[in-house]
């Protein structure tokens, strides 16, 4: 497996400046490699998405699912902005052909953030053959234990052609949505230019645990710091589009 990593994290937005480090592993000659460009946009008005991570595997291996309860990894994500314990995983794992770890914070334009970061993020991606899936984790910054992604798309199955999926907000079903400041990582303030002066935190809080499984966000309903005029979504609508093209 090719192993593509950035340095992860979002406990402090100077921490979001993410460079991309290409990491060769024992894995497939580059010539049985399909490489693809992936883009990601933000639907959202108020909800910036942490960095990427994305993995192309076989239909075998799962990253996550609706209904079912999150893996540390994507608990970590949703909760924390913690990508590296999915990507640990999920090298780990039987059937994961790349994984991509890293790029920016995906902020919306207009909110203070989106001077440093971009709305719209892309990269590129490789796969084994026989690895015809992609999947992604995003934490939406702004939550408790809110993110995005996608649950084992195909990808394009030739050079020029081009799929692309909307993506909604999900609840990992990990964490107590308190909407607090003191609960949510602190990016979120700075990015969006709301703020209490509360530092936040980048830990779990396990008198908040919730023992749930991954459901369909309700949005911000407004219970403490977070405002759903301005941090919320239409829970109807999507939250981000992928778009996945085969270049090579």
């Amino acid at each position: 497996m090719r192993i593509v990593r950035g340095v992860v994290g979002v406990v402090a937005v100077a921490s979001m400046l993410i460079g991309v480090l290409v990491v060769p592993t024992a894995g497939a000659a580059p010539a049985d490699l399909r490489t693809y460009r992936v883009t990601v946009a933000n639907l959202t008005s108020g909800q910036p998405l942490t960095p990427v991570l994305f993995a192309a595997h076989r239909a075998s291996a799962d990253v996550f699912t609706v209904g079912t309860p999150a893996s540390f990894g994507v608990k970590e994500i949703a909760e924390n902005g913690n990508l590296a314990p999915l990507a640990e995983a999920l090298e780990a794992a039987g059937g994961v052909s790349e994984v991509f770890v890293g790029g920016m914070p995906i902020v919306p334009e207009g909110l203070p953030g989106s001077a440093m970061f971009p709305d719209s993020v892309s990269f590129e991606i490789s796969a084994e053959l026989g690895a015809h899936r992609l999947s992604w984790v995003s934490m939406l910054i702004c939550t408790n234990d809110g993110f995005t992604g996608l649950d084992s798309i195909k990808l394009p199955g030739h050079v020029g052609a081009e799929v692309a999926a909307l993506t909604a907000g999900y609840d990992a079903g990990t964490e107590t949505n308190t909407e607090d400041f003191a609960d949510i990582v602190p990016p979120c303030q700075a990015l969006v230019g709301v703020t209490s002066g509360d530092p936040g935190t980048g830990t779990s809080n396990p008198a908040l645990a919730e023992g749930g499984v991954i459901h369909h966000h309700q949005g911000i309903v407004g219970g403490a710091d977070l405002l759903p005029e301005v941090h919320s979504w239409d829970v109807d609508a999507p939250v981000a589009e992928v778009t996945v093209e085969r270049i090579a």
